[in-house]
């Protein structure tokens, strides 16, 4: 046998022993399409979802995972920031930035640029604007115009930025969103970074990447518009440890931030054991007791360990 063919049958041979020694995710996928009347998460609250089952103990409940509901950009938080080496001013409030960038090329109002403003300039100051209007409109700044802000499920956090300063020069808070000097910026950009280290799931979103939060995790989104395009999203997806069979329902809970698992708070959707309708793939349709335009469908791949359809 040659030398570079036996070489070849030793590389294919680590390769699938190597292969062989790795262990895939064993639990369950759940999928959420949430209506577009789900809630957001009111301060000092998360979601649960919890799976229960009915036996001789009158019946058992498991909590399976948290999760919030936010608008996925706020305006009114203080690390809405731009951050990252290729953004022109990081540590900026998003709120400031078309001003900023105005200031930046000479053009405050892009209706009435000064007559020696370049094209490279206008473009720059125009889609500075249109950036801006963008984010408002998927921060639902402007509802009043019709447009619906796009909600996120993110990841669950119980802690709460530090206080704003009083003005620009309080060192002892995050300064204001209006203080754009350099100063500023840094020192925003500073305990806003800070802050994210020592609360990694605390959500905190992008109008620059949907699907990219500056500080958190996202699950997806209810279901809805893009405001900017109005194409259609939604669509949240969570990992689960536990293997989700033999469970009599499933629900959505909203909880008190501290709750015990044991306690699930106050039910918002409910659902049955539901229907295995596509290649192992159990449907759940939850729906608010009180509620009928308040609903959830739930797709469940129960065993990830053993499911060779999908995954």
């Amino acid at each position: 046998m040659q030398l570079g063919n036996l070489r070849g049958l030793i590389a294919i041979s680590l390769l699938a022993l190597s292969a062989g020694c790795v262990d895939g995710f064993k639990g369950s996928n759940i999928q959420f399409d949430f209506s577009k009347t789900m809630p957001l998460s009111p301060d000092g609250t998360h979601y649960s979802i919890y799976a229960f089952e009915s036996d001789s103990m009158n019946g058992r409940i498991f909590q399976l995972d948290q999760f919030e509901v936010h608008d996925l950009v706020n305006f009114d938080s203080p690390c809405f920031i731009d951050v990252g080496e290729h953004v022109p001013h990081p540590g900026l409030h998003v709120s400031q930035y078309a001003k900023v960038i105005g200031m930046d090329v000479g053009i405050p109002d892009i209706a009435n640029p000064p007559p020696n403003a370049t094209e490279e300039d206008k473009v720059t100051a125009a889609t500075a604007v249109q950036r801006e209007d963008n984010a408002r409109k998927i921060g639902g700044q402007l509802i009043s115009a019709g447009f619906l802000p796009i909600k996120a499920v993110t990841s669950a956090s119980t802690a709460t930025y530090p206080a704003v300063g009083t003005d620009c020069s309080d060192a002892n808070g995050i300064p204001p969103p209006a203080c754009t000097d350099q100063v500023s910026n840094k020192r925003r950009l500073t305990m806003c970074q800070a802050f994210w280290a020592a609360n990694p799931t605390y959500y905190e979103g992008s109008d620059r990447i949907l699907t990219s939060p500056l500080n958190g995790d996202t699950h997806g989104n209810v279901d809805g518009l893009n405001p900017v395009n109005m194409a259609p999203i939604g669509g949240a997806q969570f990992f689960i440890d536990e293997v989700l069979t033999g469970f009599d329902g499933y629900a959505v809970y909203q909880q008190m931030d501290g709750a015990a698992a044991n306690a699930p708070g106050t039910q918002i959707l409910v659902g049955g054991k539901g229907t295995m309708e596509t290649r192992g793939v159990t449907h759940v349709h939850l729906t608010d007791p009180t509620n009928p335009t308040l609903f959830a469908d739930m797709a469940i791949f129960a065993d990830l360990g053993e499911d060779n359809v999908s995954f």
